[in-house]
């Protein structure tokens, strides 16, 4: 199909019709990793095809919640709701910003529909800003990084980990970047310190631990160098240097 992608055929976990989906390949050359975990690849983004939809009822999610079986009331609830009207996305081998924020904000209603996870709906906001970094519209950007880090705050106080590969030490360090990125070093620090102060932390995950170390040590150089700056302006000049 290309040189980054192949086309599968998977059913629809709500209306049963087998739809295109567009798949991306696993070798691909990461170039650098940002802060919080968004990586960069060379000449392709794969973020941009994170969501599979179906192009029959217009159901959208990530390929895990995609392919897994939704309870029935779940299930009943998205079938009522996309019996009064359809919201199929048209089909495109390759997508652009538009169609990728689409794709995102569709998952996103479903899973605010059905009362999805806080971890689940944290990270399809994340994704999206990560998309719109890609596309360079900082603005919203920012909105939805702010309601990622938002959603991960309430997963922490309500959800049970490890959910997934990700543990409640992970989520703490995310929502520390994810502030960091948004120049707010006061909540950033905030987060980062509850990963740096907790010893057990750092026996359990010394990659992690590291990693909130050094990214703990930038937001004390930037209080320390740039304290007549505003927090953003203070981390665009830290990383020109």
């Amino acid at each position: 199909m290309g040189e980054f992608t192949f086309l599968i055929h998977k059913p629809c976990p709500i209306c049963g019709e087998t739809s295109r989906i567009v798949k991306t390949k696993s070798r691909l050359l990461a170039e650098k990793t940002d802060e919080d975990f968004c990586v960069h690849y060379k000449g392709f983004n794969p973020y941009f095809y994170r969501i599979w939809f179906c192009e029959h009822c217009g159901f959208a999610a990530d390929e895990k919640h995609f392919l897994s079986v939704l309870p029935a009331r779940k299930k009943q609830k998205i079938q009522e709701f996309l019996g009064k009207r359809h919201l199929g996305m048209e089909f495109t081998e390759v997508r652009g910003v538009p169609e990728a924020v689409a794709s995102y904000k569709m998952a996103i209603f479903f899973e605010e529909l059905i009362e999805g996870t806080y971890n689940t709906r944290a990270g399809l906001y994340l994704s999206l800003a990560w998309v719109y970094r890609d596309s360079g519209e900082k603005e919203k950007e920012m909105e939805a990084m702010q309601n990622a880090a938002d959603f991960y705050d309430k997963s922490l106080m309500k959800e049970r980990y490890p959910i997934g590969n990700m543990t409640d030490n992970m989520v703490i360090y995310l929502v520390g970047a994810i502030y960091f990125r948004m120049g707010d070093l006061d909540k950033a620090t905030q987060y980062l310190s509850r990963i740096i102060g907790d010893q057990k932390a750092r026996n359990m995950d010394a990659q992690l631990y590291k990693r909130a170390r050094d990214l703990w040590q930038d937001v004390r150089e930037l209080k320390g160098e740039d304290n007549k700056a505003s927090p953003k302006e203070a981390v665009s000049s830290k990383r020109r240097r």
